[in-house]
């Protein structure tokens, strides 16, 4: 049963990145869904105050680089509030728009649309801002990867040794 339960993990884990490709998945729940799987499954013992702080400031963090990135991605290359929203809607909108290449397409067409239509900018402007949007979402990305691969393996760490 011991590999059947780690699979489980294991799983919850694994779908915590797909959450950075599908913004609709919710890559931190799954990542405490793992811990706490861990917890019923085996023992809660290994499980600190010091493991739930430390996890707790990365999750704050998963959520601030997510927002960060974009807001500078949009704001490096000129973009507004409109922008950022405009981006936001289309991470959300995209992949179920455009099954593929929306997670790509969303934020581009999302900061493009949000200056055009609030702000009046001329196309070339918008481009460069929808640039900047991707931009910003794939640097996000990359960030909460790197963040969510410490998160596991602090809880590696802390339950195998």
């Amino acid at each position: 049963m011991d590999i059947l339960y780690w699979i489980i993990v294991a799983a919850m884990f694994v779908i915590a990145f797909a959450g950075l490709v599908f913004p609709i998945i919710p890559s931190v729940v799954f990542i405490i869904a793992g811990f706490v799987l861990y917890g019923f499954f085996f023992t809660f013992a290994h499980y600190s105050y010091m493991f739930w702080i430390v996890e707790g400031i990365f999750t704050a963090a998963l959520f601030a680089a997510d927002y960060v990135a974009n807001l500078l991605g949009v704001k490096r290359f000129g973009g507004s509030r409109a922008a950022v929203w405009g981006s936001t809607a289309g991470l959300l909108i995209g992949p179920f728009v455009i099954p593929v290449a929306g997670i790509i397409l969303g934020p581009f067409i999302g900061a493009l649309l949000g200056e055009m239509l609030v702000h009046k900018k001329d196309i070339k402007t918008a481009l460069k801002i929808g640039a900047g949007s991707l931009i910003g979402f794939l640097t996000g990305a990359l960030a909460k990867s790197v963040i969510q691969l410490i998160m596991i393996g602090y809880f590696l760490y802390t339950v195998l040794h």
